[in-house]
């Protein structure tokens, strides 16, 4: 069994703002595989299905977002599911609104969710993708991960969503380490190439008369 695990905050209250990205992935890729999200255990709403030829179970700890270690450590031991079978999903102020990255392993970055976790599994070496909500005002974090995305930015996520669950459904089919290489794909920019300096297949062209 593979723990699929969006972090988020429980509550009308919390629900759209950028704390709560991971369980937006949880609920596309519910609705994609048709798996039932009701059930409630272990501080959790969970649910139980099979993706990419996996069984899987889809996690949205109810624990609040600082104990989110509570929630995880108590199913992976009852289902003696190892670190190695585990994907956290989780909101990231260090990357642009957006943006997906995954790691192997791995600091909570300030996360205080992601630390938990750490902290209750004795490791650093859990599976993550990360999604990018964007920096905060200086002295603003936790009114910033509390908020809802401004109009602007709603598109940028929805299709963040979107790529975070393709790269789920990736490393469960294919592997993490392929799904790594599918989707973090560099930010920076092709160089330019310097003036008076041919393309790569250009033909060299007669000097000017």
């Amino acid at each position: 069994m593979k723990l699929i695990v969006g972090l988020g905050n429980p509550g009308p209250e919390y629900a759209g703002t950028r704390h709560n990205v991971g369980f937006e992935v949880i609920d596309l890729l519910a609705k994609r595989h048709r798996i039932l999200t009701a059930k409630r255990d272990f501080k959790s709403v969970l649910g139980d299905g099979q993706i990419g030829g996996e069984r899987v179970l889809l996690v949205r700890p109810m624990t609040y977002m600082n104990l989110s270690g509570e929630a995880l450590a108590a199913i992976a031991q009852y289902y003696h599911v190892g670190c190695e079978d585990i994907l956290v999903i989780l909101d990231d102020v260090a990357l642009p609104p957006g943006k997906i990255r995954l790691r192997f392993k791995g600091s909570a970055g300030g996360h205080n969710g992601m630390a938990n976790i750490i902290k209750l599994l004795h490791t650093q070496e859990i599976p993550r993708i990360r999604i990018g909500v964007g920096a905060p005002p200086p002295g603003n974090l936790i009114g910033h991960v509390l908020a809802r995305f401004r109009k602007e930015e709603l598109p940028l996520m929805r299709e963040a969503y979107e790529r975070a669950a393709d790269a789920v459904e990736c490393a469960l089919s294919a592997g993490f380490d392929i799904a790594m290489n599918r989707f973090n794909i560099s930010d920076k920019p092709a160089p330019e190439t310097p003036p008076n300096v041919p393309k790569a297949g250009d033909k060299k062209q007669p000097d000017s008369a």
